[in-house]
């Protein structure tokens, strides 16, 4: 399993964005996701520094892929 440290929110809205996400809106300081495509539901985001892992792994997992799905989208 890949490592999931140093992401910050910007950074995993971009990498979700490949997958069809798209920002909505921002409420707070969560930026908040929806993807167009029957099926995906909505994500809410912290505009973080940092995610804790814990927590981007339950997004990621929620958006229907696996952790080494979206390091390999994060590196290409």
């Amino acid at each position: 399993m890949g490592r999931l440290s140093n992401i910050s929110g910007r950074e995993t809205v971009k990498i979700l964005s490949k997958i069809g996400y798209q920002q909505v809106r921002q409420e707070g300081s969560h930026m908040i996701l929806y993807n167009p495509k029957p099926g995906f539901p909505i994500l809410s985001i912290p505009d973080h520094k940092e995610i804790a892992p814990g927590l981007l792994r339950a997004q990621i997992k929620r958006a229907g892929l696996s952790v080494e799905d979206f390091l390999k989208l994060k590196k290409g």
